[in-house]
């Protein structure tokens, strides 16, 4: 059966180099942002999470956590990705499951290889682990929250009898996802069975997904596929799209430079995707409620994505400009799709 529609929004707490806005200041407007977006209906809350960003860019997807969970009451809360190299797998463990507790089993956890090369640099770990200590991590955490006690020895990391305690509300602990940019990634989020998160061209990142569940028994209906798609709901785009474009345009010059310096497979089909034309659309969509409802339908139809997630506040834009977009999805559009 086909999975329903949801709809999110994703925070990053950025500020960009010039802003003269306390740091103190954006975190208190986007916290009271998201505790509307709780009251609107929305469906998930994600926090990105990148490390040593002159902007101040969220690296602590756990601290963020709690505070949303204290401050809201129905959202879920994801991440959108947990960077797991960096990563302790146990002690994450613990964190997430005391999380679990304090939301009342809202949480999600999407996680992610990281690519940019001064995150490894500065955290001192080598690039080219980042997949075992990803998959080893996804491995322990399932271990930890399904088994009252376990025991575990890979190639990066290795325990003997461990209890993690307290137990996550949600039987099995929250939720998987797995960012895919590039194939590899894809197939890894079949292995493991978890839901996805994919990223660049779908021949590489999508549909290589689906075809391991398929081949191996499993529904894709069953899953679910999210994406970051923001929109823009306004009938006068010109009164805020000029300074949410420049907010992009900052947030895409910062990615592409990361991405530049990473050369590897994730570039490769990126590069591919766009040349194919056969990427994955992750421009705004733009306009009044009916454009909204027609582009997300189409953009829905095409890729099969399940949740669709849209930035709260591009960096340097001030969260309460953002707000009367969101009000008014929530309450034009998101009917639509219930």
């Amino acid at each position: 059966m086909a999975q329903p529609i949801r709809f999110g929004i994703a925070y990053d707490f950025r500020l960009p180099p010039g802003s003269d806005v306390p740091l103190p200041d954006l975190y208190a407007q986007t916290l009271e942002q998201i505790q509307y977006v709780d009251q609107l209906g929305y469906d998930h809350v994600w926090i990105t999470e990148h490390h040593f960003v002159e902007d101040g860019y969220m690296p602590s997807y756990v601290a963020a956590a709690g505070a949303i969970a204290a401050l809201t009451k129905n959202v879920a809360i994801g991440s959108d990705v947990l960077l797991m190299p960096f990563q302790h797998p146990v002690r994450l463990a613990e964190d997430l499951a005391v999380l679990d507790n304090l939301s009342g089993g809202r949480l999600m956890l999407g996680v992610g290889l990281g690519y940019a090369r001064h995150e490894f640099a500065a955290f001192g770990v080598n690039r080219r682990h980042r997949v075992s200590l990803t998959e080893e991590g996804i491995e322990i955490l399932r271990l930890a929250w399904s088994q009252d006690e376990f025991s575990f020895h890979g190639k990066r990391f290795h325990f003997d009898d461990v209890r993690v305690r307290p137990r996550p509300v949600q039987p099995g602990g929250p939720p998987i996802w797995i960012a895919a940019m590039s194939e590899a990634g894809a197939h890894r989020a079949a292995r493991f069975d978890t839901h996805l998160l994919p990223q660049g061209d779908r021949n590489a990142v999508l549909d290589p997904w689906r075809q391991d569940l398929t081949a191996t028994g499993r529904d894709p209906a069953d899953y679910r596929v999210g994406i970051i798609k923001p929109w823009l709901l306004t009938d006068d785009p010109e009164s805020i799209w000029p300074q949410v474009r420049e907010a992009e345009r900052y947030r895409g010059a910062v990615y592409a430079e990361w991405i530049d310096d990473a050369a590897d497979d994730m570039t490769r089909q990126l590069e591919r995707g766009r040349d194919a034309g056969t990427g994955i659309p992750q421009t705004y969509v733009l306009g009044d409620a009916e454009a909204c409802v027609t582009q997300i339908r189409a953009f829905v139809e095409e890729f099969g994505v399940t949740d669709l997630i849209t930035w709260g506040a591009p960096p340097g834009i001030p969260p309460a400009l953002m707000t009367r977009s969101l009000e008014r999805f929530a309450k034009e559009v998101l009917p639509r799709f219930r």
